[in-house]
């Protein structure tokens, strides 16, 4: 196979996005092609790489970077069959953002720098997956994260976007500091980088602090994936334009962290006790942002909430030791949930609101939109995880793999003894995956109720507009209103489909899914299968009878989600306060040191500047006032100068 081709891969991006930089403002008209087809290409050459290196087979190739005087730092391509499907999905998901972008962002005219660091962003998430060297993934990693930050403040004339933008930073930065200890401290013990180096050196037991290595490296992954307690800057990170939110919660940034642990799964399974650490992580993070999404109003934190709880699936497949179902899930996960941001924003742009309950009372948006409410409807049962879209598979893949993990067989295949999986993690993941199925058709269901009500329940705002109060989204002004998708819009919603209804069934047949990845099956055991969709079954029809009671009881819109919560509702509506909780014991105190550190700087470091310098001034003042000039009084001076040097003198005898 020739290297070249992958090489290409996050090179092609890059190189789009430095000429989107370099042109942008000087020749507009390239801004689009640049933006689609260095990433189209990449997404191509991608595909081509996957197929060329095929089923069961690995590539390797390595360069020094840079000695260092310990571990070498080289520039390493690792090619299997986890990096073909991932960099797949990442391709067709930045092709379609890129595209659907064209539409979406077309009267901004910030457009062309965001779609340079739209590309500039895929090449990053492509350097982490094809990396064969932590430190160079480090940078592809870190390069997400500064990413991020400039696409979740686009709209940096608004308060929302900026704090949006600073706290989806701050927080992965933290989780970063320990993560970056942990790479330290992983390449310390294997004397090396390279992860092939790492992965054998965890194979022949030569890691000697693996409990606290998987720690340090979870806090990244709690971080860049938004699990518990590091999860709060996702939802707020809508802030940003509609793609990036599908590009961020579809195939990068979030996506990185769950194949990292994917990747470094051998390492992971020295730790029983990090293991039933993340199972723990996971489960509290889907049960949380489960609720939360079922009292969330704006639709596009409903789907924030939803890619937390979601993530929390993958994790829990990680923490019962099958890498095969976890990637099996954000793959399949990567492709509805990019689905469904792009159909929101159709939603948004013909309703001019992200809010649902406002979107109930415009007359006849359900066929302006016909396209997206389809989409839609696709992505919310892929969602949901009801056969034979593929959720269900994905999600069934998980509840087997948690279901093996707790009878103590759980399905490492190969990567480690099924015993390194404490039997905790398997019921804990179980347990909490169990009532996410329920909640997770809950809210999926309520999303559809309210947004495509079988009629408008109430007389729209003036001028079609949105109704009085109803959140105001900065999206609104990038296009012009209209009753349709446009064409840039409404194909890459059924490209998207396209994966959503059928990748599901790559799973089925040992020879296809199964055979590319560890080679163990992924069809789903049929007591789960049965369990799983019962439980989706259940939630749906929940909130389905609710929402009847409580629209005839209003007669207009009412939220199923306030009567399914009852007291659990505020607190689920502002996220459990967690950001309230980490405001008293971490910004306050970060805030009041530093007004003490300002004080002192002000009022006792520099007033002893000050007094030094004042000092300074005065002593020269009576320096110079003593200067006269006069030879007489020189001489008085000096003669009373000898007098009192004579008495002194006479006094101490």
């Amino acid at each position: 196979m020739n290297i070249a081709v992958p090489a290409l891969v996050p090179a092609l991006p890059a190189l789009g996005a430095a000429a989107i930089f370099a042109t942008g403002r000087r020749a507009p008209g390239w801004t689009r092609p640049l933006a689609i087809l260095p990433v189209l290409a990449a997404a191509v050459l991608a595909l081509i790489a996957a197929l060329q290196l095929g089923t069961g087979r690995t590539l390797n190739a390595a360069t020094l970077l840079t000695p260092t005087g310990g571990p070498g730092i080289y520039l390493a391509l690792h090619l299997d069959g986890y990096t073909s499907l991932i960099t797949v999905l990442v391709g067709l998901v930045a092709t379609c953002v890129q595209i659907y972008s064209t539409a979406y962002l077309k009267a901004d005219p910030r457009y062309p720098s965001y779609a340079a660091l739209v590309s500039l962003f895929t090449a990053a998430m492509f350097l982490v997956v094809y990396s064969g060297d932590l430190v160079v993934l480090l940078v592809g990693w870190e390069v997400m994260g500064i990413c991020s930050y400039f696409l979740i403040g686009h709209h940096w004339e608004t308060s929302d976007a900026r704090a949006a933008s600073l706290k989806a930073f701050l927080v992965t930065k933290l989780g970063d500091v320990p993560f970056l200890f942990g790479i330290f401290l992983l390449a310390g013990d294997a004397h090396t980088f390279q992860i092939s180096g790492v992965l054998a050196a965890a194979a022949h037991g030569q890691l000697h602090h693996p409990t606290l290595i998987a720690l340090l490296l979870l806090a990244g992954v709690a971080g860049k994936s938004a699990q518990f307690p590091l999860h709060t800057w996702l939802p707020d990170a809508m802030a940003g334009p509609t793609p990036v939110s599908a590009l961020i919660h579809a195939a990068t940034m979030v996506a990185a962290g769950i194949y990292l642990v994917a990747r470094l799964l051998p390492v992971f399974l020295l730790s029983g006790a990090a293991l039933v650490v993340l199972a723990v992580l996971a489960a509290v993070t889907m049960i949380g942002s489960a609720l939360c999404a079922l009292a969330q109003d704006d639709i596009k934190r409903v789907l924030a909430y939803s890619t937390v709880g979601q993530l929390g699936y993958m994790a829990g497949a990680l923490a019962s030791g099958d890498r095969e179902a976890a990637v099996f899930h954000l793959v399949s996960h990567g492709a509805f949930k990019a689905l469904l941001f792009l159909s929101a924003g159709v939603l948004i742009h013909a309703a001019h609101t992200n809010s649902l309950t406002a979107m109930a009372r415009i007359p006849g948006l359900r066929d302006r939109v016909p396209d997206a409410r389809w989409t839609l409807g696709i992505g919310l049962v892929a969602l949901v995880g009801l056969p034979p879209f593929s959720g269900f598979f994905s999600k069934e893949a998980v509840f087997t793999a948690a279901e093996h993990a707790a009878d103590g067989n759980a399905l490492t295949n190969g990567v480690g003894p099924a015993s390194a999986v404490p039997h905790a993690a398997g019921w804990i993941v179980l347990i909490a995956a169990g009532l996410t199925a329920v909640l997770t058709a809950a809210y999926a269901t309520r999303l559809w109720l309210l947004a495509f009500p079988a009629k408008a329940v109430a007389a729209a705002a003036p001028n079609g507009g949105p109704e009085a109060g109803a959140p105001y989204s900065p999206e609104l002004d990038e296009v012009a209103p209209g009753h349709a998708e446009p064409a840039a819009m409404r194909w890459p919603l059924w490209v998207l489909a396209i994966p959503t209804i059928g990748f599901g069934v790559t799973g089925l047949s040992p020879q296809w899914l199964p055979k590319l990845l560890d080679g163990g099956s992924l069809r789903p055991s049929l007591p789960t299968a049965v369990v799983g969709t019962g439980l989706a079954v259940a939630g749906v029809l929940i909130c389905w009878a609710a929402w009847r009671t409580v629209t005839a009881r209003a007669k207009g819109v009412a939220d199923p989600g306030r009567a399914l919560l009852g007291p659990l509702y505020r607190p689920a509506q502002h996220g459990f306060f967690v950001d309230r909780l980490y405001s008293v014991l971490f910004v306050r105190p970060t805030v009041a040191a530093a007004e003490l550190v300002k004080f002192l700087d002000r009022e006792v470091v520099e007033g002893y500047v000050q007094g030094s310098g004042g000092a300074a001034k005065v002593l020269g003042w009576v320096v110079r006032r003593s200067q006269t000039g006069n030879a007489q009084t020189y001489l008085s001076a000096l003669l009373a100068g000898v007098v009192l040097i004579a008495v002194f003198v006479a006094v101490g005898t």
